[in-house]
This record gives C-alpha cells, structure tokens and sequence, in this order.
C-alpha cells in the first residue's frame, strides 16, 4: 500500500510562463516590429482613398499594380542579394539590355518564348560574371556592380547605336506584359507568383538557410563548410535574371526596344527593400517586407499623381518618408532587443 506521505506533491509546470505587463507589452511591441510597414500601408491606403476618390476607381487601381510589378520583380532579386550583405547596382542596365535583345531577337525572326529565353539568359551571364568577381576575387559588390551598370549601359547603346528598336510583338508576349485576367495586370500576377516562389525558398529550403546563414557570417558558414562563394554568386544570378524577366516584360508591355529604359531602376529596387526591413549588412529581412515596401511606394507616388504634384516634391517627400521609416525601425528594433 501506497504511503500517502511518499506522493510528491506537483510542483511548478517548468514550460508556464505567467502572463504579466511586461510580457504583454513585449509581444505587442513584437507585433509593431514585425507588422509596423504594414500598418503604413494599410493607414496609407485609407488616406489615399479619401483624398483622391479616383483612387479606388478599378482603371487606377490596375495601373498602379502595373507599374509597381516591374520595380517588384527587380526588388525580389535584390533582396536576395542584400541578404548576403551584397549590392547588386546592375539591375537597371541588366534590364535594358534584356529588353532590347528580345527584341532584337524577335526582329531576326526567333519565336518569341526563345527570344525571351535567350534575354533571361543575358541576365544569368551578366549576374554569373558579377557574382564571381565579388566571390571568387573578393572585390567589393558595389565597384563590380557600379562597373557593370556603366559597361552593360554602354553595350545596350552599342547594339543600335542607342536608338529604339523596334519589332513586331507578337501577341502573346504582348499578353504578359500588358495583357490583364477578370481586370487584373497579368504582370502582376507574375509579381505575385515570383515573391510567392522567392519567399518560399528562402524560408523552406536548404538553399534559402545558407544564403541567411552567409548573410548573417560568412567566415562562420565557410567553417561549418558551405560553399560560400557559390552561394555569393548565386544570389547575383538571381539578381540578374530576374532584372533580365523584368525587361523583357517591359519591352511587351511598351512593344518598343527602349536602351534608356529602366534608369534609376537599381535605386527603387533598393529602397523598397532597405523599407521592407531587410538589413543592408545581411542575415536579416525577407521577401514580404519587400513586396509591401514596393506597393506602399506605388501608392505614395500614384497619390501624388492624382493629387497633380510635382515629379520635384514627390522625389522630396518620398526620400523624406524612406528616412523616417528606417528611423522608425531602427527604434522599433532597437526597443525588441531590449525587452
């Protein structure tokens, strides 16, 4: 018989945590951190609509995706390439020459889901060459890729001595670019469907850990022996085909070769991915951060349009809303850590 005095009485549950003050304003300033650019999207959003009644009008609503899907698209590749602590300035030159090959290609007579092929392509080599020079030769990301926008900028010139091109489109890559399903832009769709398969990678595969894990230490993740410099050119590959799509899309959208197309694009990219939280230094930020950074910005520029300002006070306030993001987050981030 069981001696009553030999039960142990039940102690403490080791794995309760009480509820108190303190843990309740850590988790809500754990959900401020985590949701804060989304807040400003939907606050914005909510502005805009009262403000502009066209705002909310479908026709608007369509282009404003449109637009922001190009911009997406590059956005997502550099994202990856930010989370190694890399820079990718290319882009924007990576997509102008990929516009004008395909329609180059398209010219001579090459059908055009080839000649799409073929200018993605374009951008693989170019992200292929930039990567391994960064890698393999440890030479800064941002010379190589400052160097490369200047030199794929000038090939682009030299395939038609800077003049348009200009080439019959066929329908259906015409439908990719400027194509639309039940009213909604079938780039973007693509947009979409692209920050969806980047996200998943990242978070879901092995592939996805060791770009966060060289990101956050490269000499660490080279001990534990992965292959950091393939990793490294990798993400440059990434970059750079998905710069390349990103032109090729815009060539059917505008049914035109355009060698100025897409200048600047490299510091839209970066700016919607340094708002959407991922860290310039690496290891840190996400596809989804980007992709409401990039529709947020969307929004305040086709804000100002409808509202007739001009192009000069929109670069102003947009740079001054970018500041007070980071500083925003830098607080919000800072306040996580210590709690």
């Amino acid at each position: 018989m069981t001696n009553l005095l030999d039960r142990k009485t039940p102690g403490p549950n080791p794995t309760f945590t009480p509820v108190t003050a303190a843990t309740t304003r850590a988790r809500r300033q754990n959900i401020i951190v985590r949701f804060n650019l989304l807040f400003i999207f939907v606050a914005l959003f909510i502005v805009a609509s009262i403000i502009s009644p066209q705002f909310l009008s479908q026709q608007n609503l369509a282009n404003l995706l449109q637009q922001s899907s190009l911009t997406g698209i590059v956005a997502i590749g550099m994202t990856v390439v930010i989370l190694t602590a890399g820079i990718d300035l290319s882009v924007g030159s990576v997509a102008a020459l990929s516009g004008m090959v395909v329609a180059l290609l398209i010219g001579f007579g090459v059908p055009w889901p080839l000649a799409m092929l073929l200018a993605i392509l374009t951008g693989v080599l170019s992200g292929t060459v930039v990567g391994g020079l960064s890698a393999y030769l440890r030479l800064p990301a941002f010379m190589v890729t400052l160097a490369a926008l200047q030199s794929v900028r000038g090939l682009t010139y030299l395939t038609t001595n800077g003049t348009p091109t200009t080439a019959p489109i066929p329908i259906g890559l015409q439908f990719l670019g400027a194509g639309t399903i039940a009213g909604i832009p079938v780039v973007g769709v693509i947009f979409v469907i692209v920050a969806v398969v980047v996200g998943l990678v990242l978070k879901r595969t092995t592939y996805g850990e060791y770009i966060y894990a060289v990101g956050s230490n490269k000499d660490a993740a080279r001990l534990s022996g992965l292959p950091v410099n393939l990793i490294l050119t990798s993400v440059y590959v990434v970059s750079g085909a998905l710069a390349a799509f990103a032109g090729v899309l815009l060539t059917a959208r505008l049914t035109i070769g355009q060698p100025t197309a897409s200048q600047g694009l490299e510091l839209d990219a970066i700016a919607a991915v340094v708002l959407g939280g991922t860290s310039l230094f690496g290891g840190k930020g996400g596809v989804m951060g980007t992709f409401i950074a990039v529709l947020l910005l969307s929004v305040l520029r086709n804000l100002f349009n409808l509202m007739g300002l001009s192009s000069f006070f929109q670069m102003v306030v947009t740079g001054v809303i970018l500041v007070a993001a980071l500083i925003m987050n830098h607080i919000l981030d800072q306040r996580s850590k210590r709690a």
